[in-house]
C-alpha cells in the first residue's frame, strides 16, 4: 500500500479532509462514502440530483415584474434585444435567451459588446449601438447590475430594461424596469452561487409557468437547454451547491446521451474528446476555453453562433474557428507567462507580499484574465494582471485564492482611495477593473494592503487539500469509472485527489513536456502521467516518487485502463 504523505510536496502543504465517523452509510462503496462525507454530505437525500428538487423560481426577487415585461413584449410584438457578455457564461446565457424566448413567441435578437471596442456590460456606448436596432426592451444576461449609466441612457431613449445578472451589486441598483439577481438585496433565492445562464433559465421557467396558466399551447421542454446551463455553471467556476449540482448533473447526462446543442458536440470533437464520456471538468477545460477564446481574441458572436447552430456543417466550421483561436490564445498566453517568469524569477514571490500586481506594456487585453489565473496558481496569492487600454487607461483582470474576497478588497480600496480606480466589478474569486496608468504604483501598494486586510487566516499559505491515501485494493479501474460518474465535481465540491509514495519502475518524457511513468504498488504495476513537468527535474535518478494524484480512466483504441494522473509530483 502506498504510504500516506502529510508534509509538503513540491512546495505545497498537503492537507487531508476530515471525515466524520458518526454518519450512516452514504453509499455502498466505502470510497464514495468517504468522499461525500468529507464534502459535507450528511444524508443520502443530499445526493439526489433530480430536477424535482430545484429551488422554486417564485423566491427570486423581481420575477413577477420581469415576467410582466416579457408577457407585454410577446403580446405587443415588441422587439427584444439581448445584451450578453463575452465569456462562456455570457455566451451560453445569450444563446439560451434567444432559443428560449423565441420558442415562446417573442421576437428576439442579440448583441454582444466587443471587449476591445465597448468593454464590459451595458455601457452607454453599447446602448447607442443597440438603439440602431430599435429595440422596445433590452435584456441583459450575465451583466447589468453595475450599469447605472447604460440603463439611464436606454431609459432616456424610451427603451425598457430588464437586468438578469448574478454579480455582486454595488451600493444602490440601476433604475431598470426589473432586476433578477439572486445577489441583490432582499432576494430570498437560496442559491447565491447561480451563474448568469442559470438566472436566465429560471426566468424561462417562470415565463413558461405564466404562459401555461394562460393556457398557451405548444410550450417548450426547457430540459433541452440544460446542456447550456451545465457548461456555464462549471466554466464560470461558481460553487457547486446543491442546486447547481442538480443542474450540472442533468445537463451532463443529456450531453452523454447526445441530447445537446450541435455546437457543444463539435467543440468536443475538435478537441479530440468524446462527449459520450464527458465529465463536468470538461466544461472547464475543453468547452469553456474554446468558447472564451472568441471573446478574448475576436468577437464572442462566433461563440453564440456556434451554440445556436442547427446543422452539423455550420457547427463544425465554427468549432474549428474557435479551436484555431484557442491555439492562438495559448501562444499569446505562453509568451506573456514567460515575461512574468523573467520579471519574477520563475514566479517565486516574497513571502512578505500579500497581493501581486503585474503589468506588461505589450500584453493582450483579452488574455490577462487567464494570465492572472496561471500566476495565482503558481504563487498562491491574489493577482491582478494589467494591459494597456485606450486613452491612458489600464485594464485589469484579477483572480483570487480561497479565503480572499476580491470584490470586497477592491471596494475597500475604492473607499480608501476614491480616485484610484475608474471602475471595478466582479465577485469573490474574479474581478475586473480599470485605472489610469499613473496610478499603477499606487494600486500595487493598496492592493497589497487590501489583501492583508481581507485574507482569512492561513489563506495565503500554499496548500492542497486531498482525500488522503488509498489502500492498494481501492486502486482499480472500477473505482476510477465510478468517480467519473459520481459527481458532478467542481468548485466547492472538489474532484477527489489522493496522496501517496510509490516505487518508480519506469519513466519516459512524452511530447517534450509530459512524464509517463510505471509505478509499483505491492505486486501491482500501475500506469501514471504528470503533465507539463519541470525538465530540469525529470527524468529522475531517484527510485521513488511521491505526489498528489487522481484516479482516472485512460481510453486508447477502444480499451480502458487505470491511470494515475498527478497534480503535484516530486522525486524522493
Amino acid at each position: 500500500m502506498p504510504e500516506s504523505v502529510s508534509n509538503a510536496i513540491a512546495g505545497f502543504d498537503i492537507r487531508t479532509r476530515a471525515v466524520p465517523t458518526d454518519l450512516t452509510s452514504l453509499h455502498a462503496n466505502p470510497l464514495l462514502h468517504r468522499l461525500y462525507a468529507a464534502r459535507g454530505i450528511r444524508s443520502s437525500d443530499q445526493l439526489d440530483t433530480s430536477l424535482a428538487g430545484l429551488l422554486p423560481w417564485q423566491s427570486l426577487k423581481g420575477i413577477d415584474q420581469a415576467i410582466d415585461l416579457l408577457i407585454n413584449a410577446r403580446t405587443e410584438h415588441q422587439r427584444v434585444l439581448i445584451i450578453g457578455d463575452y465569456d462562456t457564461d455570457g455566451a451560453t446565457a445569450t444563446a439560451l435567451a434567444v432559443l428560449g424566448l423565441r420558442s415562446m413567441g417573442l421576437s428576439v435578437d442579440f448583441l454582444l459588446p466587443n471587449r476591445f471596442e465597448y468593454g464590459y456590460g451595458l455601457s452607454p456606448e453599447i446602448v447607442d449601438l443597440a438603439l440602431t436596432k430599435a429595440p422596445d426592451l433590452i435584456i441583459t444576461v450575465d451583466n447589468g447590475i453595475a450599469s447605472f449609466d447604460g440603463v439611464a441612457r436606454a431609459k432616456a431613449a424610451g427603451v425598457r430594461v430588464l437586468i438578469t445578472d448574478h454579480h455582486l451589486p454595488a451600493e444602490g441598483l440601476p433604475q431598470a424596469d426589473a432586476i433578477i439577481n439572486p445577489n441583490q438585496p432582499g432576494c430570498a433565492f437560496a442559491s447565491k452561487a447561480a451563474c448568469g445562464c442559470t438566472v436566465f433559465y429560471y426566468l424561462l421557467i417562470a415565463l413558461r409557468a405564466r404562459l401555461r396558466a394562460e393556457q398557451v399551447a405548444d410550450l417548450p421542454n426547457l430540459g433541452q437547454w440544460l446542456d447550456l446551463v451545465a457548461v456555464a455553471t462549471v466554466a464560470d467556476v461558481v460553487p457547486l451547491d446543491a442546486n447547481n449540482r442538480r443542474l450540472v448533473q442533468q445537463g451532463l447526462q443529456r450531453i452523454r446521451k447526445g441530447q445537446c446543442r450541435l455546437g457543444i458536440k463539435a467543440l468536443f470533437s475538435v478537441a479530440g474528446r468524446s462527449w459520450q464520456t464527458a465529465r463536468a471538468a470538461d466544461f472547464g477545460f475543453v468547452v469553456g476555453p474554446r468558447l472564451n477564446a472568441a471573446g478574448r481574441l475576436d468577437d464572442m458572436t462566433i461563440g453564440v453562433a456556434l451554440l445556436l447552430a442547427d446543422n452539423e456543417l455550420e457547427a463544425t466550421t465554427l468549432a474549428q474557428q474557435l479551436q484555431d483561436l484557442n491555439m492562438e490564445r495559448r501562444q499569446i498566453e505562453a509568451s506573456m507567462l514567460h515575461d512574468v517568469e523573467v520579471k519574477m524569477g520563475r514566479l517565486v514571490l516574497d513571502s512578505t507580499q500579500h497581493g501581486c500586481v503585474i503589468y506588461g506594456d505589450d500584453w493582450h487585453e483579452g488574455v490577462i484574465g487567464i494570465l492572472a489565473s496561471r500566476v495565482k496558481d503558481r504563487i498562491h496569492r491574489p493577482v491582478i494582471a494589467l494591459a494597456p487600454g485606450d486613452n491612458g487607461l489600464l485594464k485589469g483582470s484579477a483572480r483570487s485564492v480561497v479565503g480572499v474576497h476580491l470584490r470586497d478588497s477592491l471596494d475597500w480600496i475604492s473607499k480608501q482611495q476614491p480616485q484610484l480606480l475608474e471602475k471595478f466589478g466582479g465577485h469573490a474569486m474574479a474581478a475586473g477593473l480599470t485605472l489610469k496608468a499613473e496610478n499603477l504604483d499606487a494600486l500595487r501598494h493598496w492592493f497589497d494592503l487590501a489583501i492583508a486586510h481581507f485574507s482569512e487566516p492561513d489563506a495565503l499559505t500554499a496548500h492542497l487539500w486531498t482525500d488522503g491515501g488509498l489502500p492498494a485494493e481501492w486502486l482499480t479501474l472500477e473505482n476510477a469509472l465510478m468517480l467519473e460518474s459520481a459527481g458532478p465535481w467542481g468548485q466547492a465540491f472538489p474532484e477527489p485527489y489522493f496522496v501517496g509514495t510509490w516505487t518508480l519502475v519506469a519513466q519516459k518524457i512524452l511530447a517534450e513536456k509530459h512524464l509517463k511513468m510505471t509505478l509499483l504498488c505491492g505486486q501491482q504495476q500501475i500506469q501514471a502521467i504528470a503533465f507539463n513537468v519541470d525538465l530540469d527535474q525529470w527524468p529522475t535518478q531517484r527510485s521513488q516518487v511521491r505526489g498528489v494524484y487522481q484516479l482516472s480512466c485512460n481510453r486508447f483504441r477502444g480499451e480502458e485502463s487505470l491511470q494515475l494522473m498527478f497534480n503535484r509530483l516530486e522525486p524522493v
